[in-house]
């Protein structure tokens, strides 16, 4: 189940990169990231309360909270220059190098999460990061 939910994330992913692009012409980057934040924050907060699932708010111990904070940050500011690399950029150059974020997550997992990197990992990143450069 979890490959369906990893492919519609690529997918929504890939329709962000052309729906950011053709929205940012004439806007202001940073602007346009805190409207798209907005829109986001309605719909997960919708989601939320669509599945009742705001009782496990109460839940979230103090560490849940600093590594969601700290999460939210990141995400933040990789939408902040993502945004801005679209500007300036085109999305065929943007998109390969910000997915570049798959190999880097795989490096850190090992890293910090204490995760095995298999051949199988290690030959698809080292893939991942080949074809951006090709």
């Amino acid at each position: 189940m979890w490959w369906t939910y990893a492919l519609l994330s690529a997918v929504f992913a890939a329709l962000t990169a052309i729906l950011a692009k053709v929205g940012i012409k004439g806007v202001n980057s940073d602007l346009a990231t805190a409207i798209r934040t907005v829109v986001i924050l309605v719909v997960a907060w919708g989601i939320v309360l669509a599945r009742d699932s705001a009782t496990d708010f109460y839940s979230l111990t103090p560490r849940n909270w600093l590594f969601l904070v700290l999460s939210g940050m990141a995400t933040g500011l990789s939408w902040i220059f993502y945004f801005k690399a679209l500007q300036l950029g085109k999305v065929s150059q943007v998109a390969p190098v910000d997915k570049l974020s798959v190999a880097i997550a795989i490096v850190l997992s090992v890293l910090f999460l204490g995760e095995t990197l298999t051949l199988k990992v290690a030959l698809g990143a080292a893939l991942i990061i080949g074809v951006r450069w090709c």
